[in-house]
């Protein structure tokens, strides 16, 4: 464990420790002197009993002269006649003393031979206690002592109570100080990288598993994140579009292999001005009327080719910082230029408002502007948006293999177990949109790209749970039949209106744009839907009621049912 930690640790413990052991040794202390006072008690009270006894015996004998025959003492003597005048006293002249009739003690003598009582003396300005006997003659002789308070009994015991709390702190500490250090020893060995493989505490086994599951899980979520990062990568290495970043001042910040080999450069041009590697009179034009207007297209041939270079500028709060080239290969794409250039457009623009949210944040974090309690705010916006940019590259590059066809091989799958697997994969997502998922259904086999059913299971279920309502549910059925199997996603949601039935399957189309920018989404969802289904030769069907919900039901053929679960 690290120094810092274990010397606060240590610390705690010792003012634990010593408090404790100080807290007992304060209510031994109050035990203590209570035990004392009440012995005191017992034994003035006692001691006044047996003073009252021989000088009742010797006023007997003598009268009022033994009484004045015995001297000074602690104990005071006072002789009641009959009516309650004092015919003697102690310590005060019996003459000047107030009648005594009504005194506790001595109405009980009176009454019943003995008396006792515990006051304020008026006259020796002290609580007393007093003990009082009926004589022979009739008289009463009382005895009373001084009280002995607590703050009397302490005050007698002051040095010595003094001595034995000084020695009891004095070992509180020193015991305090050698049970911290031995408690926290085995935590300085402690090996946070292999936590279940310390030998310390039974105590700490709870902590140190809790310690391990948090570093897998933060080793699992580093792993993913790095994964991301290399998909990310690897999308744009990946592209055949080609794809170049520019700083303001037209410095090459990222190229992919595309570009590089469309401006036949290399990784090494990065961070060299564009116009040393392109020297196209046409294309700096374009870069500076871009820079001015935010945007512009051009065409060009080269090595029998044909090109579009698409270049946007990429604005943030505080103006443009930078600009992305895009390079396409239109030849023999002529009967597809309308729906590529709306594709281009539609592309630049969703990349565009990710990297200016990560860009706009990363400027105020670099020139410190962000208050320290906004900086994970502002680190959690750009981590959202870098994954909003994987996301949308993900789905562009899943469409671009789609669209490029090619021998993807089939397999038999279970259409059930498929779909099994994403509703489980997406029920968290369900409840945090309080929705209900439900899936219903039986083996369903089809002969078809096992990641091509996943995609489609997915997205269809992920846009009904997307475009729900609070409350709502989802419904995922799954049926074979002779010659085919049958998918059936049905939803509570919004609906889709008649007018956006027909291009709901459109790349980039949403039905409510507002309502799309709250719950996410890249707009390709569907239309990955509809060209999976394609080319695996199925069908897909839309029914919807505005405002009530949507059914999407996509038939397999040559599927074979297997029996119902």
């Amino acid at each position: 464990m690290p120094k810092a930690m274990v010397v606060e640790m240590t610390k705690k413990i010792f003012r634990s420790v010593f408090l404790a052991s100080a807290s007992v040794l304060l209510a031994s202390l109050v035990l203590i002197i209570g035990v004392l006072y009440g012995y005191f008690d017992s034994m003035q009270k006692s001691r006044l009993k047996s003073e009252l006894v021989l000088a009742s015996a010797g006023t007997e004998k003598g009268g009022k002269d033994y009484l004045g025959s015995i001297g000074t003492t602690d104990c005071r003597l006072t002789l009641v006649d009959r009516d309650g005048t004092v015919l003697f006293d102690s310590m005060n002249d019996a003459s000047e003393m107030q009648n005594h009739a009504g005194a506790p003690e001595i109405k009980a003598a009176f009454e019943y031979g003995d008396g006792e009582s515990e006051r304020f003396s008026s006259t020796m300005t002290e609580k007393r206690i007093y003990r009082a006997h009926r004589l022979s003659d009739g008289t009463v002789l009382r005895a009373s002592v001084s009280r002995t308070t607590v703050p009397l009994l302490i005050a007698g015991m002051l040095q010595p109570l003094a001595l034995i709390f000084i020695f009891a702190l004095i070992l509180s500490w020193v015991l305090a100080r050698r049970v911290s250090a031995k408690a926290v020893a085995p935590l300085n060995s402690i090996d946070l990288d292999r936590p279940l493989e310390n030998n310390v505490y039974d105590e700490l086994s709870p902590l140190l598993t809790h310690i391990e599951r948090q570093q897998k899980k933060i080793n699992s979520q580093k792993a993913e994140l790095e994964n991301r990062r290399r998909e990310f990568y690897a999308v744009i290495e990946n592209m055949s579009e080609g794809l170049v970043l520019l700083s303001t001042k037209k410095t090459v910040l990222s190229i992919n292999p595309a570009a590089e080999k469309f401006f036949g450069t290399d990784g090494s041009c990065v961070g060299r001005n564009f116009i040393e590697i392109e020297r196209g009179r046409d294309i700096e034009r374009a870069i500076d009327l871009a820079s001015e207007s935010g945007h512009t297209e051009l065409s060009l041939g080269r090595d029998g080719r044909e090109y579009r270079l698409n270049i946007s500028r990429i604005d943030s709060g505080e103006g443009a910082v930078g600009l992305a080239l895009l390079t396409f290969d239109v030849t023999d794409r002529v009967f597809a230029e309308r729906n590529r250039r709306e594709f281009t457009a539609n592309v630049s623009h969703e990349l565009k408002t990710p990297l200016h949210s990560i860009m706009g944040s990363a400027e105020l974090l670099e020139n410190g502007m962000v208050a320290d309690a906004d900086v994970p705010r502002f680190v959690g916006r750009i981590r959202a948006e870098a994954a909003r940019l994987v996301s949308l590259i993900d789905d562009i590059i899943r469409l671009s293999q789609l669209d490029e066809g090619g021998d993807m091989p089939k397999e038999t799958a279970d259409l059930y177990e498929i779909a099994e697997e994403e509703v489980s994969r997406l029920r968290d997502e369900a409840e945090k949109k309080n929705v209900k998922l439900n899936l219903t259904g039986e083996v369903a086999i089809v002969n078809g790209v096992s990641r091509l059913l996943h995609e489609i299971v997915f997205n269809l279920c992920d846009n009904a749970i997307k475009y729900n309502r609070d409350g709502g549910s989802v419904s995922v059925d799954v049926k074979a039949s002779d010659d085919g199997a049958v998918l059936t996603v049905s939803d509570t949601g919004i609906g889709i209106a008649p007018e956006d039935r027909q291009r709901v399957f459109e790349r980039f189309y949403r039905v409510d744009k507002s309502r799309s920018k709250e719950v996410g989404g890249t707009g390709l969802g569907l239309s990955i839907v509809k060209h999976a289904v394609m080319d695996m030769g199925g069908s897909i069907n839309l029914e919807s009621t505005f405002g009530e919900g949507s059914t999407f039901t996509v038939t397999f053929l040559g599927a074979n049912a297997q029996g119902a679960r």
